[in-house]
């Protein structure tokens, strides 16, 4: 099983339809088994997924299963979930462990253990380390794929601790750049407190692992929403002031989370695809409830929607491939 976060300190940049899709191509196309959990409070993808009558009961029932009852036993100190229940997208064809906008108030708990757990307490480290405890339980799935929120706050930070990998969705801008500096910045300190916080513990088997080691490797990003244009060969490329940004995107990714590390990766095959601009495909993929790539005549295409429709499925396969082969060489060192 691999865990794969996607995430981007800016937000706007297309990450939930990102990983509602590419969960979608995995499991419909590739026939991988993925569970998604979504572990960001606005519960976009959550609602990307299932019908409005659907979340409208789950959120009306306080005791039905969400990803707040994960982090609810830990913060009333009673330690980790007992349960754990997913529910089946059957369009996307992916599980899921649903939303939940409570989430956001157990930022504060993960923040106050994490201050103690960088010293070695125990309580604050089992805290710290949830999601790998969750993770620990989800072995059937060949891909368990984590939706966060754009922020550096303790809950991305649990999930991020937790992760094999995490990909970044940017759009391209000049904000999307700056942002790969602040991501770099953080993970670095919050992989030297964490190992500092277990060495000084004097009950490791008290956490949720007998060992434990920061694992999280960068496997790409996908530029979207950038306007496109055809080519003399009839390729879409970005249109000028797009493409002068993203030649800029492989040298920051270099410098910020490949370093010295000895990689079987060039820089270049970070890059695991572009996204345009998709205009009205986005509400309609919402309205139907869908992957965009498998969308139909029954969920209102019509005319040239058919084509651009194809071409996506081309793109997430694309984006697909590319992603499973990162993720094949990055694990074997």
């Amino acid at each position: 099983m691999q865990s794969v976060a996607f995430f981007n300190n800016k937000g706007g940049v297309g990450k939930t339809t990102l990983v509602v899709n590419l969960a979608a191509y995995l499991a419909l196309e590739k026939k991988r088994r993925v569970l998604l959990i979504d572990a960001d409070p606005q519960c976009n993808a959550t609602q990307a997924m299932f019908t409005d009558d659907f979340v409208d009961r789950r959120y009306s029932n306080k005791n039905s299963f969400s990803i707040y009852k994960v982090v609810q036993p830990l913060a009333a100190g009673k330690g980790y979930s007992a349960s754990l229940a997913v529910e089946r997208s059957k369009r996307f064809g992916v599980d899921v462990i649903v939303g939940d906008p409570r989430l956001a108030l157990a930022e504060d708990v993960l923040a106050r253990d994490w201050s103690t757990a960088v010293s070695g307490d125990t309580r604050g480290l089992r805290t710290t380390l949830l999601f790998s405890e969750l993770l620990s339980r989800c072995g059937e799935y060949d891909y368990v794929l984590f939706d966060v929120s754009p922020s550096l706050g303790s809950i991305n930070r649990a999930v991020l601790v937790a992760c094999n990998f995490f990909i970044s969705p940017m759009s391209v801008d000049i904000f999307s750049l700056r942002a790969l500096e602040n991501i770099a910045s953080a993970l670095e300190n919050w992989s030297r407190q964490l190992s500092r916080g277990l060495e000084e513990n004097p009950e490791p088997e008290e956490l949720p692992m007998r060992s434990y080691n920061w694992r999280l490797r960068f496997a790409g990003y996908v530029s979207q929403q950038y306007i496109a244009k055809r080519d003399a060969e009839g390729h879409a490329r970005p249109v000028a002031a797009y493409e002068k940004i993203s030649k800029r995107i492989p040298d920051l990714i270099a410098e910020h989370f490949l370093g010295d590390q000895a990689s079987p990766l060039r820089k270049e095959d970070y890059a695991l695809g572009n996204i345009p601009t998709l205009h009205s495909l986005i509400p309609m993929a919402q309205s139907a409830r869908a992957p965009i790539f498998a969308l139909g005549a029954k969920d209102g295409v019509v005319g040239s929607h058919f084509l651009k429709v194809r071409e996506l499925k081309d793109t997430f396969g694309g984006i697909a491939n590319r992603l499973e082969r990162n993720i094949n060489e990055l694990s074997q060192i």
